[in-house]
This record gives structure tokens, sequence and C-alpha cells, in this order.
């Protein structure tokens, strides 16, 4: 057995999969009434359950959101008359319609919030059992000591974040991460470990250092310096707190913060730079996006490298998912960095998989358009190479302070490579399935349509019309063989003998015979038999003067 197959995360959940959900009735229990909601994770079709839920459970949902500044449209509460058929009908369709708001949010669709409303049975555990990795972690660890827990400061559901201190540097805080392994893990315990030890060892100008890592079969941790001033790039953007929880920093801002293009020229020349040190080095990233970019004294650096050895899925894989041409990871990090370029310039997200609209300057739309373009993304996006040779990014300055350095052995460059191809190798499988399904709603969409109904009727009609007249043929043809059926049976059949020749004829010299002789001979010309030819005789033995004369007594007359 390979390494890859022994090792390979199978059963671990893709939280990034989008949800489908769809209310499909009501039931009246015990005075309220509850809505049944069946939901659908995407692409695969059997992963499909039924969850019901009360109005008061959506009311509590958005009083939560509401609490995250997030203020969606929820259909009113009514007290008296709330079970009538009609009433519970239009508020289904409210229910239908809140639901879709939720999900129709890259950020919202994958928060904990609403996967434990639609999914309460995989996401009901608590992290007390990742507070004991790290628990564990600490005591083997004396030297470092947990302050305080940060919850949902990021957007990964799996991922957990505390703030730390070392005791020999007691006045510098430290940021602890722990994630699970994810979907797309397939390195062994062993060189999981080996490579997450090696990062500290990485250095790069434009890739934020790791303090400590290491990794085991459970998932990996990482201690890296807290930056909380002004923090990473969204909440530069954003204009927000590092420390406040993700929905309530990045879903609705109160500022979108857009950069001016001398700022987005240099972030994007120093991004760029750090994503070609890590396909060169062999180091796969794959999870570009603002909130993994650091701003620290006016460099712009990456951060969370080790997500892609702990098989964690990408930010944007349900985007990802729908593009045929972003297959590779490094085809990822560049649309990726699409998404970040857009939301630099524009100061919110790019909530699409594509976008055709950039009013921007002449340079930066000639970009964009080369990576979130339909056209881009149907034919193939640059390489990170191509994007660093565009004016936009090539004019500006660079000047290293330090050495770029990252070493990998041999062994752990192999480990690496499979693990990559076998991420791409899911993602190839996945693109298929949601390629299945975008087909299949289409043709069910299609075959719904006013149009294509009118045209099934149609059709319906001309055929009916079509049989009704080869029916009418068939008739025809049916009655012109029963009557000859009828001629045929007046024949005589292949079993009776055949007709015996006509008499020779008379000799010359005899007189012409009269016409009763003549109906006589004609007659004698089918088949007799003894009883005819007896009448025959006592017809040509007949003679008139033979007769009797008959006495006639009339009796009529009246008797006196």
């Amino acid at each position: 057995m390979s390494s890859f197959e022994k090792y390979h995360s199978t059963h671990a959940l893709d939280d990034t999969q989008p949800l489908v959900c769809a209310i499909e009735g009501s039931q009246n229990m015990q005075g309220h009434t509850e809505y049944i909601i069946k939901v659908h994770r995407r692409p695969a079709p059997e992963l499909s359950w039924h969850v019901t839920r009360r109005y008061s459970d959506f009311a509590i949902l958005n009083a939560t959101l509401q609490g995250c500044g997030i203020d969606l449209a929820l259909p009113p509460k009514k007290v008296f008359g709330n079970l009538d058929r009609e009433f519970v009908a239009e508020r289904q369709q409210g229910l239908q319609s809140y639901l879709n708001a939720l999900l129709g949010s890259l950020m919202l669709s994958s928060s904990l919030l609403v996967r434990q409303f639609l999914d309460p049975e995989t996401y009901s555990t608590s992290l007390l059992q990742d507070m004991a990795h790290v628990s564990m972690f600490l005591r083997s660890e004396p030297k470092w000591e947990m302050q305080e827990a940060q919850p949902d400061i990021g957007w990964r559901i799996r991922k957990q974040y505390f703030l730390v201190k070392h005791l020999e540097r007691p006045k510098v805080r430290y940021l602890l991460s722990r994630a699970s392994l994810g979907p797309d893990h397939c390195l062994s315990p062993k060189d999981l470990d080996a490579v997450m030890r090696l990062l500290p060892s990485m250095q790069h100008p434009y890739i934020y250092p790791v303090e400590f890592s290491m990794g085991n079969e459970h998932g990996g941790l990482v201690i890296r310096t807290y930056v909380s001033d002004p923090g990473t790039l969204r909440d530069r953007i954003c204009k927000a707190r590092p420390r406040r929880t993700y929905l309530k920093k990045y879903l609705k801002p109160k500022v979108h913060n857009t950069l001016p293009l001398n700022e987005v020229k240099l972030a994007g020349r120093q991004i760029l730079e750090g994503l070609k040190f890590l396909q060169e080095k062999g180091l796969p990233y794959g999870h570009l996006h603002a909130s993994n970019v650091i701003v620290d004294n006016g460099c712009y650096r990456l951060t969370d490298v080790e997500n892609h050895l702990l098989g964690l899925p990408c930010y944007y894989r349900p985007y990802i998912t729908q593009l045929r041409k972003v297959s590779t990871v490094e085809a990822i990090d560049v649309y990726c960095f699409g998404h970040l370029l857009y939301e630099m310039v524009f100061g919110y997200s790019l909530n699409s998989t594509t976008c055709d609209n950039f009013p921007c300057s002449p340079q930066i739309q000639a970009i964009l358009a080369s990576i979130l373009s339909s056209e881009a993304c149907r034919t193939g996006l640059p390489s990170v190479s191509s994007l660093l040779s565009q004016p936009l990014f090539s004019d500006v300055p660079i000047n290293y302070t330090e050495k770029a350095q990252f070493k990998l052995s041999s062994r752990l460059k192999e480990a690496l490579q499979a693990a990559k191809e076998a991420m791409e190798s899911r993602l190839k499988e996945e693109k298929k399935l949601v390629s299945k399904q975008k087909r299949i709603s289409e043709a069910t969409t299609k075959h719904l349509s006013e149009e294509e109904t009118m045209k099934r009727k149609k059709k319906a009609l001309s055929a009916a019309k079509t049989a009704s007249r080869n029916s009418s043929d068939v008739s025809l043809v049916n009655g012109g063989a029963s009557a000859n059926d009828k001629l045929d049976t007046r024949t005589p059949s292949a079993s009776v003998s055949p007709v015996p020749p006509p008499p020779p004829a008379p000799p010359s010299g005899l007189l012409t015979p009269s016409p009763e002789m003549k109906a006589v001979s004609e007659c004698s010309t089918s088949p007799q038999s003894p009883d005819r030819s007896a009448l025959l005789g006592s017809i040509e033995g007949f003679s008139k003067g033979a007769l009797k004369r008959a006495e006639t007594r009339d009796a009529s007359a009246p008797k006196v």
C-alpha cells in the first residue's frame, strides 16, 4: 500500500462544499407549525437530508445575525391566525427567500451559524477536543503559556485561535492557530511533522515568518507574532479591528476603503513575488485571499502557508469547481490573486465566479479581465511570472533586505508533489460532478419553461392527429381485405373435385335443339347426383297431352 493510499483523508468533511435547500412542506405539531427543509450538499447527489425548523428557530438565527450587523428580510411574526393554511403557505415562501439569501453569500454560507442551522448533526460537536490538543501541546512545550481564546476571528470552522506568550519574551504577543486535517490531506504523520517543523526556517520578505509549528495524525499547530495594527489586508480595506469576529468585521463593514493605485501596485508586486518563491521551492499554496495577507510595516506578506500541508480546501473552492481551466495549484494562485486585486481596487469582495465589467484604470482593467473574465476562465489564465512582467507590477522597485531561503529534502519534495497531484485529482473529479449537475439543472429548467411546455403540447397534438389519420387508413385497408375474404368464400376449395369436361358435340345432321333442350344441356354440365338425374328424366318425358282435364265444383253458392 502506498503512502498516499494509507494516509489519504477520505472521511474529512469539506466545509466549503455549498449547501442547497428547499422547504418541501409543513406540518402542524402540537399547536405550532414545523417546516420540513430538504438540504443537499453539492456536488455529491447522494448527500441530502431533511431537517425541521419552526419559525422561532428562524427568528433566533436572524437575531444572532443582526448582532453581527446582518439584516435579512425575515417574514414578520403573527400572533393570531398563524395556523391558517394560506398564511402558512405565504410564510413558507418568505422563509424560502430568506434561506436563499443566506446561502447566496459565500462568506455567510460557510459560517458555523448557518451550517449548524441546516446540518445540526454534523456541526453539533463542541470544540473541547480541539482544546485538548492545544492543552497537550502546552504541556509538552512549557515555555509557551496560553493567555486567552480568540473565537471566530477566522472563517474556517475547524480552525481555532489563541493568544499565547513566550516565557522568555513576555512582552511579545503571539497568535497560536490549530487546525484539523482536511479532505485533501495525504501526507504521512512523519512527513507532515517534518515539513511543518521546517516552516520556521523559511525566510522571505513577503512571507510572514513562523515562530513554531508541528503536525501529527490529528492536525497541525502554528505560532506567529500577533499583528494588531492594521492586521490583515482585509482589515485594512474594511478598517476593522482584527480581534472582532469574522462576520462582524467583513460581511457588512461600515466602510469600504479602496487602496490608492501606488499601494495596489506595491501590494500586487510583493504578493506575486511571494507566490513565485513558493512555487519555485515546491511548496504549494493555493490559499490566497485578503485575510491571508498580513500588512506589516508597509509590507504585504503571505501567511497560512501550512494550509495545503494540512489538506484544507481553498476559500474560493465553490467558485473554482465551476471553472474547467482552473485545475492546478498554480492556476488557483492566479485566480485567487484576481479576486484579491479586485477587492483592493473596488473595496469589496467579488461575490461571483467571473466578472466582465471593471470600471477602473485601463492597466488594472486589462489584468483583471485576463484573470476574472468569462473568456479568460474559459480559455486559460496567465502565470505568476507573466503577471510580474506586466508594467503595472514590473515598474515597482523592490529591495530584498534578507536572503530568501527554504530547503526541502528530495524525499519531502516528492511527498509534497504527490499531495499536490492528489488534491488536483479530487478537484477534477468534483468539477465533473458539478458540470453534470449543471447540465441536469439546465435541462430541467428548460423542460419546465413555458416555451417548452407549449412545444410539447403542440407536438402531442400533432402526434395525436397523425395517429388518428393512420388509424383511418388502417381501417380502410382492413375493410378491403374483409370484402376480398368474403369473395373468396364463394369459390370452391382445392379439395373439391375438378369440373368434368363437357359432353361431346352432337353428330352433324341433327335438328337444332330447342331452347328447353339447351337449358337441359347446360345443366348437364354440372355434376349430377341420382336424384337430380331422375328429376331431369321426368322433365324430359313430360307431355302436356297426358294431363287429365280437371273438373271444378263451385261450393261458394249459398244453400237454401
